[in-house]
């Protein structure tokens, strides 16, 4: 089984229930898959051997047709394999990482392109993105404004 890198599959990146649910495929290219593997070797792995337990890939790559059917951004990095949705899993362990930990770690200790603090006053899950040829280190948090979700 190929692998992004050594805390993620390949079927764990590309993984999505919908996509399954819809018959979309979300299978990337030679490039995407290139991406894939620096954002994890740049932020996902080092952010794993700090929290010292799994964290949780919730979407990483997505197609053109998947990110269209789920309304994503007609810019997301998500579509480049450039950036992913991570949240914590429960480790059981007493000084177990929370997402607002890893917000601030990450905010703090690496190179990234865009880093969103998503929904909550404690978020839900981060959105961190990688860019092999400029990382703005731009910290968004997402705020909800009546109907609509702002930054």
């Amino acid at each position: 089984m190929k692998r992004i890198s050594k805390h993620i599959s390949y079927k764990e990146a590309v993984g999505s229930n919908y996509a399954k649910q819809k018959g979309i495929k979300n299978k990337p290219n030679e490039d995407q898959v290139e991406n894939m593997k620096l954002l994890a070797e740049k932020v996902f792995e080092p952010l794993r051997e700090w929290v010292g337990c799994p964290i949780r890939v919730n979407s990483m790559f997505r197609s053109l047709e998947l990110n269209t059917a789920l309304k994503g951004s007609k810019t997301s990095s998500h579509m480049k394999g450039e950036a992913m949705d991570i949240t914590r899993m429960a480790c059981g362990k007493e000084n177990c990482k929370s997402n607002l930990d890893m917000f601030h770690w990450i905010k703090d200790n690496l190179e990234f392109d865009q880093l969103i603090w998503e929904f909550g006053s404690i978020p839900k899950w981060l959105h961190v993105s990688y860019n092999k040829d400029k990382n703005r280190k731009q910290v968004l948090v997402t705020k909800k404004r009546g109907v609509y979700y702002t930054y």
